[in-house]
């Protein structure tokens, strides 16, 4: 069956494709029974609008980009659930993009949604340098980060507090006596990773201490795993360790049982983002609680400001919750 136009319905109908045109985007033209005759007609012939040349017109696709450094991380998909609650209040729809973990990727990524005329995006955790992260920024009308900031006239920022975040961690293992404290810091390129590090040298150095070593790893199970192992046999009297996120927080106790180390009794250990993962391994897991959901909702809206002109608010910080469970 070749698709139906507005002339067909304009024909079934006895009125002119203009009249047509103008009910079914809503904008009035005919009277009650005649426009509920067009949209009946219309739903027979299965009549599809053809959104991209409705978005020339406009010069607005109905489209969001949103970018995520990996899909399968639970951090992520509730902050996209966040983004698509205010996205379908608003008529927008998302294309989501899934980078695992490449910067290269992000580029190219960010090349396919400035093709599809999306009218902004959302970066969650981006990777890439400073310079070619703003350079693909500017491809874009409206952008909003998270997790990463740059001037404001070119996006919007919705930022954790992973300092004090960190500091919080590093504070409580402290005060529960534990003092030969290491730290698995997950990726190096990434900018939480650096923050979170900050907050933790900060506190250090006020307690006139220093972690007993620093890993880095993939923000994954398997990679706390083996960074925890590797840090764990290099260092036996380690008593506390502070993990980058959940996920690597539970590879760490997947390591603490395979070596026979007893947490919390022989170590304590704590993650960051308070995913439901953390609440249902054993022992559950202290970490530091971020609004997911909430990140996501803000972030939409403020791309709804910058879409429509309206710098209203260019950053927005976010400060983890600590959660003290049996793992400290």
């Amino acid at each position: 069956m070749s698709k139906a136009k507005l002339s067909d319905i304009a024909r079934a109908a006895g009125v002119s494709p203009m009249t047509v045109s103008r009910v079914l985007n809503g904008r009035g033209g005919a009277g009650p029974e005649t426009s509920e005759r067009i949209k009946q007609i219309a739903h027979e012939l299965r009549y599809r609008p053809n959104a991209l040349a409705r978005g020339l017109k406009s010069d607005k696709s109905g489209i969001v980009g949103v970018i995520v450094p990996d899909i399968a991380n639970p951090f992520f998909p509730e902050i996209i659930r966040g983004i698509e609650n205010v996205a379908l209040q608003h008529g927008y729809n998302l294309l989501l993009c899934n980078v695992v973990e490449s910067p290269d990727r992000e580029i190219d990524l960010m090349r396919i949604l400035e093709s599809q005329r999306v009218d902004g995006v959302i970066w969650c955790s981006a990777r890439l340098s400073e310079k070619p992260l703003v350079k693909a920024l500017q491809s874009f009308k409206a952008a909003v980060l998270v997790n990463r900031t740059v001037e404001p006239q070119i996006a919007g920022s919705i930022m954790i507090d992973y300092r004090s975040g960190a500091a919080d961690a590093l504070k409580h293992l402290w005060n529960l006596g534990r003092r030969r404290i290491g730290v698995i810091a997950g990726p190096a390129a990434s900018r939480g990773s650096m923050e979170r590090l900050e907050g933790l040298r900060t506190v250090f150095a006020d307690l006139g201490a220093e972690a007993v070593a620093t890993v880095y790893c993939t923000p994954d199970v398997n990679g706390g795993a083996l960074a925890s192992r590797e840090l764990l046999e290099a260092h036996g009297q380690v008593d506390g360790l502070i993990c980058y996120n959940d996920l690597n927080a539970v590879g760490a106790l997947q390591t603490c049982e395979a070596l026979g180390i007893r947490v919390p009794d022989d170590l304590g250990i704590i993650g960051f983002d308070g995913i439901p993962l953390a609440e249902f391994v054993r022992p559950k897991l202290s970490t530091l609680h971020v609004d997911k959901y909430s990140i996501g909702q803000l972030g939409m809206r403020m791309l709804l400001e910058r879409i429509e002109g309206k710098f209203v608010q260019h950053s927005i910080v976010v400060r983890p919750q600590l959660i003290a469970r049996n793992s400290t």
